[in-house]
């Protein structure tokens, strides 16, 4: 409809346009050079001397040829003719013209048109005013529409079998309201998806709408919210309004979050326009006039941050937790997404969910996605599992930078720190399988240890974590011991074995001192920040002794490595000679180097 006004307002412009070209060309025919006036007994010596070839008569009034081109233009008095002056057909050609009458053409050019132009302007401009005006009138409507013909449904969504038979009953509520009726069971009102991003979250409200045999309205929490107060709350009404006319009906708001924040942590108090509007969904959901057909749908990562109110029972009663797939259904999630793609017979679907651990959906979807353009790249026409190795790698770590050039030193050093990594890491009997140590750059490293875990862990012990550390400091350790100084390679290692460190301290009472309490309260402040928004509930006395339990943990995994890498030092010198020479050592290869140690089995990811 948008798109038909914008061709007729074109079309008129257009009009407009070529009208003032045709006016300014019958007036400019006026601003032209006009033929000189002569006498008609000047006209009578010319045609006598022989300087004319021809003369038109136009109902008395004359145009004249000279034989140089000149155009000369006389009047005859009424009822006189070229005889009467001597002008006869011997001396000069002579022509009859009736002349055309353009009085009308004259007046419709001069009068009417100028009229009609002005006129077809001023409707314009008044036509625009309209819409600004009904634009302004329906500036607190809601934009939302029902979802028609969504081909998504529940089939399409792998794994999260809780959550879909929950979000089922929703829909069976919908159907079929008088079996769950005859037992007493009330349509619930509200039901909150919660969440990481890439979840599924907002796959599974698709899913809702393409199975459900009802309108379903589909709004994001952000299109509430103006600069102006009241257009939230406005646009709220409007929308649960339209929902009410065509109940049973559901409507999903996307990033709850945006507008269902704590009320009253930000500024302007109760006349803020977040805070309106989230009072004006409370209201609608189950204020003093409730509808029970009307069914509201929400999705969020940050449920900690929502107020209260919105989490009671009457509004949202359910509460959907769509988690991270484990190996079972990241392997349902790659049917999924592989299905329309033609996979070598090589392709283990399985051994690449136990690849991917802690990624999500939408993660998933992202390397199978990657491996197709790894294949289409070397123009093959099936993917590989390599092709879903290296998308892997990809997804996690980033992509390849062959083209970074390292000095010799630099690429000694990082082949012996990615060692370091990989022989402690593979010693110590809590630490995951080494899949690949590469010196290859990718993303912001120079090269890497990937590890990948047996199966998904929930559960982390005290000594997992101890040898985690252990295994960070692995590369720092092996630059110390083979060069006798350290580099800014070990700079995001030391981060994360520190973070490990004091979260074993303040948040998992893993600390023999401190003993089994949590230090910290997690708290987001607005306007404050993440970081500074964390309230602390301890002494100065306790602070030092968390700063030195952190310490001593990470001193103590340091000695642990050290003592590691000098005994084993033949195997770190070996994998770095190897890892110099061809840049990268797979999982298989890498077990080879401790056949000889007979250490405890830790199977290497299939390569």
């Amino acid at each position: 409809m948008r798109d038909l006004k914008g061709i007729r307002s074109l079309l008129l412009f257009v009009a407009l346009f070529v009208g003032l070209i045709l006016l300014s060309g019958y007036y400019s025919s006026f601003s032209l050079k006009k033929p000189q006036e002569v006498s008609i007994s000047e006209v009578a010596r010319l045609a006598k001397e022989g300087k004319l070839s021809s003369i038109t008569n136009k109902d008395n009034e004359l145009e004249i040829k000279t034989k140089t081109g000149e155009t000369l233009r006389s009047t005859l008095e009424r009822n006189a003719t070229l005889k009467d002056y001597g002008i006869t057909p011997d001396q000069v050609e002579i022509k009859a013209e009736m002349k055309k009458d353009n009085t009308w053409l004259a007046i419709f050019l001069n009068s009417i048109v100028p009229v009609l132009l002005i006129g077809l302007l001023l409707w314009l401009m008044l036509r625009q005013a309209q819409g600004a005006n009904i634009k302004a009138l329906s500036f607190g409507a809601s934009n939302a529409r029902p979802i028609d013909n969504v081909q998504v449904t529940f089939r399409d969504v792998a794994g999260l079998k809780e959550a879909k038979q929950e979000l089922e009953e929703v829909v069976e509520f919908l159907k079929n309201p008088e079996k769950f009726r005859r037992l007493g069971a009330e349509i619930p009102r509200g039901v909150l998806l919660v969440g990481p991003p890439g979840a599924g979250k907002t796959l599974l409200a698709k899913a809702v709408a393409g199975e459900a045999d009802v309108p379903f309205f589909s709004i994001s929490a952000s299109e509430f919210v103006e600069m102006f107060v009241g257009v939230g709350a406005s646009r709220v009404r409007d929308l649960f309004a339209k929902a009410k006319r065509n109940s049973p009906s559901i409507i999903f708001i996307d990033e709850l979050d945006a507008i269902g924040r704590h009320r009253g942590a930000g500024l302007g108090g109760g006349h803020d326009e977040r805070e309106q509007t989230l009072n004006q969904i409370l209201v609608e959901m189950d204020g003093f006039e409730t509808n029970s057909s009307v069914i509201v749908m929400s999705a969020t990562n940050r449920p900690d941050i929502l107020d209260p109110a919105l989490l009671r029972p009457g509004r949202f009663d359910r509460r959907i937790v769509v988690d991270l797939p484990d190996k079972r259904e990241r392997l349902e999630i790659l049917k999924v997404h592989t299905r329309n793609k033609p996979l070598a017979q090589d392709v283990d679907l399985e051994e690449i969910a136990r690849q991917s651990p802690g990624l999500s959906g939408a993660d998933l979807k992202n390397i199978a996605n990657e491996a197709a353009i790894f294949a289409a790249r070397e123009n093959r026409r099936f993917i590989s599992q390599t092709d879903f190795t290296a998308a892997i790698e990809k997804v996690i770590m980033g992509p390849e930078k062959r083209s970074r050039v390292l000095s010799e030193q630099e690429k000694r050093i990082t082949a012996y720190h990615e060692a370091g990594h990989a022989v402690v890491g593979r010693i110590l009997p809590n630490t995951d399988p080494v899949h690949k140590v590469t010196i290859v750059s990718r993303g912001a490293a120079l090269g890497y240890t990937l590890s990948l875990p047996l199966e998904d862990v929930h559960l982390y012990r005290r000594s997992r974590f101890e040898d985690m550390i252990a295994m960070f400091l692995g590369g720092r350790v092996a630059e110390e011991i083979v060069f006798s100084e350290v580099t800014t390679g070990a700079e995001n290692d030391l981060r994360e074995a520190t973070k490990i460190a004091r979260k074993m301290v303040t948040e998992f009472g893993m600390s023999d001192k401190l003993g089994p309490v949590t230090y910290g309260e997690k708290e987001e402040l607005v306007f404050l920040g993440k970081e500074l928004g964390v309230e602390r509930n301890y002494s100065d006395k306790i602070a030092t002794l968390i700063d030195e339990e952190t310490r001593a943990i990470i001193e103590k995994a340091y000695t642990r490595a050290q003592e590691l890498l000098k005994k084993y030092r033949d195997i770190l010198d070996k994998l770095a000679e190897k890892l110099l020479k061809e840049e990268t050592v797979e999982g298989r290869e890498f077990e080879e180097l401790f056949k000889d140690l007979k250490l405890p089995l830790k199977e290497p990811a299939i390569t």
